[in-house]
C-alpha cells in the first residue's frame, strides 16, 4: 500500500480516499484483503473507494493528489515513491490467503473438453517454469514492462524479481484462499456467501497432470534450473 508522505500511519487513513480500477473487480479485491488483514474497515473508519481506472492511472492519480492511498504492485509502487509517496504497508510482510490468478470455466465444459483443460493448464505450467529460469530473465521483464506500462528497466526488474517470488508449481486451488476471497466479496454480492466452495473448485485437471508426472517433470526442471 501506498500513500501521500503525510499518511503516516493506519490510524492516518480515516476520511481518506483510496483508489481502485472497478467495485468488485480484483484490484479492488487485493485492496480489500491488505485492509481486512491489516484490521482496516473502510466502512467504519469512512473511508471512501475511488475507481480511477487501471493501476498506471491510479499511480498517476496518487501521485497528482487525487487520490490518498493506492495498493499496487511493486514497480508501481516504485514509481509512486519516485513521486513523493511512501510505502504504507508490504504485503510480504503479511500471511494473506488470497488466488487471484488461475484457470475458470463452467462445470460442463470442464466435464465436456478435459483435452483442452489440460493443455491449458500445461500452457501454464510451461510459462512458470520459463519465468523461473533466470535464463529469460530478459525477455519475461520486456514482457512485464510492455504490459505494465513501466518507463524505466529499474521497474521491469523489480517487477520480474517479484514475480518470481510468487509464481508457484503448487497450481491446485487453495480452498482457504477461496473462502477469504468469497468472504470479501460477499461484502459487494451476497449471494457469493451462499456457493459451497467445495463445489466450486474442480481438481481433476491438476490430478492429470501429478498423474501423468507432467508436474513432476517441471519440478525437477526447476530444481536443476535453481541449483547452475
Amino acid at each position: 500500500m501506498v500513500v501521500r508522505k503525510d499518511i503516516d500511519s493506519l490510524a492516518a487513513l480515516r476520511g481518506k480516499t483510496i483508489g481502485v480500477q472497478s467495485i468488485g473487480g480484483g484490484f479492488w479485491l487485493q485492496t480489500m484483503m491488505l485492509l481486512d488483514a491489516v484490521g482496516v474497515d473502510p466502512d467504519k473508519i469512512g473511508m471512501k473507494m475511488s475507481v480511477i481506472g487501471e493501476e498506471a492511472t491510479i499511480v498517476q492519480a496518487l501521485v497528482g493528489g487525487n487520490v490518498d492511498a493506492a495498493v499496487v504492485t511493486l514497480p508501481s509502487a516504485a514509481v509512486a515513491k519516485r513521486g513523493g509517496a511512501r510505502t504504507l504497508v508490504t504485503t510480504t510482510d503479511l500471511r494473506i490467503a488470497l488466488q487471484t490468478v488461475g484457470l475458470c470455466g463452467r462445470n460442463e465444459r470442464i466435464a465436456n473438453s478435459p483435452d483442452l483443460m489440460t493443455r491449458l493448464a500445461k500452457g501454464m505450467v510451461d510459462a512458470i517454469v520459463y519465468i523461473l529460469d533466470t535464463r529469460n530473465r530478459k525477455e519475461v521483464a520486456a514482457v512485464l514492462k510492455k504490459h505494465l506500462r513501466l518507463n524505466a528497466d529499474e521497474d521491469a526488474e523489480t517487477s520480474y524479481n517479484s514475480l518470481r517470488t510468487i509464481v508457484s508449481l503448487d497450481i491446485a486451488p487453495d480452498l482457504e484462499a477461496f473462502r477469504n476471497v468469497q468472504r470479501i466479496a460477499a461484502r459487494v454480492n451476497p449471494k457469493i456467501s451462499q456457493v459451497d466452495v467445495n463445489d466450486a473448485i474442480n481438481l481433476s485437471v491438476v490430478k492429470s497432470l501429478e498423474n501423468s508426472g507432467y508436474l513432476a517433470e517441471a519440478r525437477k526442471t526447476v530444481a536443476m534450473q535453481a541449483a547452475r
